[in-house]
């Protein structure tokens, strides 16, 4: 039986091998990236249908339009505050030195923010219909009872 010798030189080429430039993207940042394109794809189409069905009920004044648009509209507020703002926590040092957790709200993105402010000065007129039309159906209810 022949025993031959195992060089080191093939160990060497392996390590040689691994050498070189490496783009490193962490798990993170891409689900983070992912899910920011996915919310504002959400908050366009919904910003969409809200122009579409504020021009349908102005078209047609009805009240089961005016839920759909009720709906959207709330939708459209809710994905927008949680997607605008987010908490931070801070690890800071108080005067005797002491561990202080400070927690801020900042606002993540300014763009989504203005983009909310500009649907809701859009569709006022759209708005100031609804609050109208549910006054009038307050006092129907009223009438009613």
């Amino acid at each position: 039986m022949d025993v031959q010798r195992v060089g080191r030189a093939s160990l060497n080429k392996a390590e040689a091998k691994k050498t070189g430039p490496q783009a490193s993207v962490s798990f993170s940042e891409l689900m983070t990236k992912g899910r920011d394109e996915q919310a504002y794809a959400k908050l366009d189409k919904l910003m969409r249908d809200i122009e579409d069905q504020g021009k349908l009920l102005a078209d047609t004044r009805t009240v089961d339009e005016l839920r759909k648009y009720k709906g959207l509209i709330k939708e459209f507020m809710e994905d927008a505050v949680k997607l605008g703002l987010s908490l931070e926590e801070r690890r800071g040092f108080n005067r005797r030195g002491r561990t202080k957790i400070y927690k801020i709200v900042t606002e993540v993105d300014r763009k989504l923010l203005d983009l909310t402010d500009a649907v809701l000065k859009k569709e006022k007129s759209g708005l100031d219909i609804l609050d109208m039309v549910g006054e009038i159906k307050g006092l129907i209810v009223n009438v009613y009872a």
